[in-house]
């Protein structure tokens, strides 16, 4: 009796089927993953800019007798900040109104409250926050910080 062996060599359909199934789920994570870490980036951003917008205001202040800065010349020690065009995106303000997207306002006579809100209980006229709303906390997540 005649007995051939068949040697076979490559991947059966199971196998290669089975690859890209966890390839695909290995892509899928990476693309719902992404997102969110980018949200969190320009997050981390907006705060460094706040940042940069109250070390402008206290610098002013300094230069200047304790007085605080309008828009105008809040915008001449505004140079650079991480994610904005200056011109056409980002909205520096002296201003009572709540901030809206892409706008960072400067609230005078007020401190920081809790959750991002200011009050006046407290505050001199001298005193200033930096406002800014964030994209990861939802529609209403709004970063203060006191100059």
């Amino acid at each position: 009796m005649n007995v051939a062996k068949t040697n076979q060599k490559g991947f059966s359909i199971i196998e290669v089927v089975l690859v890209l199934a966890i390839a695909g789920l290995i892509f899928l994570m990476v693309f719902i993953a992404l997102p969110a870490l980018q949200r969190s980036q320009r997050d981390q951003a907006r705060r460094s800019d706040v940042g940069v917008v109250g070390s402008a205001v206290s610098s002013y202040a300094s230069n200047n007798r304790g007085t605080l800065p309008t828009t105008p010349q809040l915008r001449q020690y505004v140079d650079n900040l991480s994610q904005y065009d200056k011109n056409t995106e980002l909205s520096v303000v002296a201003s009572t109104t709540a901030p809206t997207a892409n706008t960072i306002v400067v609230h005078t006579g007020v401190k920081c409250a809790t959750g991002g809100a200011v009050t006046a209980t407290g505050a001199s006229r001298r005193q200033a926050v930096v406002r800014v709303v964030l994209e990861a906390g939802g529609t209403n997540a709004i970063f203060c910080q006191d100059v």
